[in-house]
C-alpha cells in the first residue's frame, strides 16, 4: 500500500470535560516487556509504551519524539517497532500522519500489542508485520468524560468524526466496506496475529526470533498497569482526573512500603490492589 494513498486523519481537540485514557482491557493485556530481540538500527523507531505523555511513569511516546526521530533518520526507509496499549488519540493521529508523510517505505512491526491509538499508528505502514502471538485491537475512541448533559452531548458529537476517520483507515487497509470496519470498532474487536493477516490488517507474520521479552521490565510494567487500571475504574465512578491522581499519589508511598514486605506474586499484587481500590472508593 502506497503512503500516498493513505488517508489523512484530521482531529480537533476534545471539550475540556473529556480526556483520552488507555483502554482498561488493553492495559490489562499489555506486556510492557515485549521488545525487539536484536539491536535496534539507526533507522528504527521504537514505540514500546503508552501513546502520549504517561503521568504514572514520566514516559510515553509523543508525536514530538517521533517527529524528531524521523528528522534524524532522514532520507531513508523507516522501521517502527510497536508494542503499545494505546493512549492519547490525538498523539496517535499525529504520529500516524507523520509516518504517513515520510517519503520512503515505512515498515511497522507489531511485536506484542497494537491497541486503540497504537492500531491507528500501525496503519501508517507500507508494510505491516505482526507476530503470531501478537494482537491488534480496534474500538471507538475511548474517553473519560465528566460534566452535565450538555457537556456529554457535545463530547459525543465531537467524537463522531474521529470514529469515522478511523473506520476509513481500517477499511482502506483491510479492503472491506467501511460499515464492516465500523462494526469491528463498535464491538471492540481483538485480532490475534493470524486473524490480523487474514483480515488484511497486517501483511505478513513477524519471525518469532525477532521478538524477545525483558522480564524485569515486564514485571515493573504489571505493577504500573495495575495502578492505571485502578485509575480507570475510579474514572468510571465519576472522580475527576486531578482528584484520582491526587488520591493515588497519597497512597503511593504506602504501596512502596508494602512492596518491601510482600512477594511479587501476581495474585498477591492483584489482591492488594483490589483492597486499595475498595479503600479509594469508600
Amino acid at each position: 500500500m502506497s503512503l500516498k494513498n493513505l488517508p489523512e486523519i484530521r482531529a480537533e481537540r476534545l471539550p475540556k470535560v473529556c480526556a483520552f485514557e488507555p483502554d482498561p482491557e488493553a492495559i490489562e493485556r499489555w506486556n510492557a516487556g515485549i521488545m525487539a530481540a536484536q539491536q535496534t538500527p539507526e533507522n528504527t523507531i521504537s514505540i514500546l509504551d503508552v501513546i502520549g505523555e504517561d503521568f504514572w511513569t514520566g514516559g510515553g511516546v509523543t508525536s514530538k519524539r517521533v517527529a524528531a526521530a524521523l528528522r534524524a533518520i532522514g532520507d531513508q526507509e523507516v522501521f517502527v517497532d510497536l508494542n503499545s496499549p494505546g493512549g492519547d488519540f490525538f498523539e496517535g493521529v499525529a504520529i500516524y500522519n507523520a509516518l504517513r508523510a515520510h517519503p520512503h517505505k515505512v515498515t511497522v512491526r507489531i511485536l506484542g500489542l497494537a491497541a486503540s491509538a497504537a492500531s491507528v499508528i500501525a496503519m501508517a505502514g507500507d508494510e505491516i508485520q505482526i507476530g503470531k502471538a501478537g494482537f491488534f485491537m480496534v474500538h471507538n475512541a475511548w474517553v473519560v468524560a465528566i460534566g452535565n448533559r450538555h457537556d456529554l452531548a457535545e463530547a459525543a458529537k465531537v467524537m463522531e468524526p474521529f470514529d469515522d476517520a478511523m473506520a476509513t483507515v481500517y477499511s482502506d487497509r483491510a479492503g472491506v466496506k467501511k460499515s464492516r470496519a465500523a462494526e469491528w470498532m463498535d464491538n471492540e474487536t481483538w485480532f490475534n496475529g493470524e486473524q490480523s493477516v487474514a483480515e488484511g490488517l497486517a501483511d505478513a507474520f513477524l519471525p518469532a526470533d525477532q521478538v524477545a521479552e525483558d522480564k524485569t521490565k515486564a514485571a515493573a510494567g504489571r505493577a504500573v498497569n495495575a495502578t492505571r487500571r485502578i485509575d480507570a475504574q475510579l474514572a468510571k465512578s465519576g472522580i475527576p482526573r486531578s482528584e484520582r491522581r491526587a488520591l493515588l499519589n497519597e497512597v503511593k508511598g504506602g504501596m512502596h512500603d508494602a512492596a518491601a514486605t510482600v512477594t511479587h506474586d501476581a495474585d498477591d499484587l492483584a489482591t492488594a490492589l483490589q483492597q486499595l481500590r475498595s479503600t479509594l472508593n469508600s
